[in-house]
């Protein structure tokens, strides 16, 4: 993946993932794939750290909502 288009994933993520609810039509595991699927990519430190932080607000609402996953999805 490119840098341009991982970018673009992230910011899409950043932005989805501090407006979801356990109520939305999209599954939470529908987020936390794509999560993982970007923290499988070439990451600069700062790319990470974005991740990472994605990774924990999804996991903190799937607490709420039902339980966060024992595996983390970052590296």
């Amino acid at each position: 993946m490119n840098h341009h288009q991982l970018e673009k994933d992230i910011e899409h993520l950043e932005q989805v993932v501090a407006r979801l609810s356990g109520a939305d039509r999209i599954p939470l595991s529908y987020w936390r794939g794509r999560v993982a699927a970007v923290s499988g990519a070439d990451l600069v430190p700062s790319q990470l750290q974005r991740v990472k932080r994605l990774a924990e607000a999804l996991c903190a609402l799937e607490r709420r909502v039902k339980g966060c996953p024992a595996r983390e999805t970052t590296r």
